[in-house]
């Protein structure tokens, strides 16, 4: 079985940023993958010290910082597939995030330890939530970033929405988020070996609709719950 972890670098339990994380896993869950969800915000994760910066060998896992993100690691390395969701802060991502991101580094400069990143070949996908433009600047970046650590990216491996209101209240959100989940694993399946190919990365048929759009409402009433 496959894992997925959600990665979530929203402040707002209730918005859309956690909605259409949540349907994404939910939709990687139909596919038989296995969730967990962290909530950067709820976390102690400081910035990076930059060590690659004195001594390309100095940055090395373990990362000496003490602070959650020892385990979050550990999540991480555990994981087949990431989905990243956050909020767009003035074209960028959420400051809790930037600093997982920055993190991540020891994995990737394994390169100068051991010959290899240790991300190299885990698949990831991407959700920007925004009020304004800057969404797809945002997913943008995160693509060239955990490209550049070595993941792998599927078809369809994106969602984003720039505008006010509820985005599980837009159709073809709702479904490119699930398809942003439904992506991950099935290419996660893929390279591990556990299925062949899809003949069809993104589904839009009725049957699937139907389903995603009550899953989508569901999330919708939990996450409310929250304002509550």
């Amino acid at each position: 079985m496959v894992k997925v972890l959600g990665i979530d670098a929203s402040p707002r339990k209730y918005g859309n940023t956690l909605k259409t994380l949540k349907i994404a896993l939910r939709a990687a869950e139909l596919e038989g993958a296995e969730t967990t969800l962290i909530h950067l915000y709820d976390l102690d994760i400081k910035p990076c010290l930059g060590c690659v910066s004195d001594d390309v060998k100095a940055c090395s896992y373990p990362c000496p910082i003490e602070d959650d993100m020892k385990w979050v690691y550990e999540e991480v390395l555990r994981s087949d597939g990431l989905v990243i969701a956050t909020p767009v802060y003035w074209y960028n991502v959420s400051g809790p995030l930037k600093n997982f991101i920055d993190r991540l580094t020891v994995f990737e400069n394994m390169i100068f330890i051991e010959g290899r990143s240790w991300v190299e070949g885990k698949v990831a996908g991407f959700i920007a939530m925004g009020n304004d433009v800057g969404a797809l600047v945002v997913i943008q970046n995160l693509m060239s970033v955990m490209n550049s650590m070595g993941m792998v990216i599927p078809p369809w491996a994106l969602a984003y929405f720039n505008s006010l209101g509820d985005a599980t209240e837009v159709e073809s959100v709702v479904l490119d988020a699930a398809n942003v989940g439904r992506a991950v694993a099935l290419m996660a399946k893929v390279l591990k070996g556990e299925a062949k190919a899809p003949k069809v990365w993104y589904r839009a048929d009725s049957e699937y609709r139907e389903l995603i759009l009550k899953i989508a409402r569901d999330v919708r009433e939990e996450c409310d719950s929250w304002l509550s």
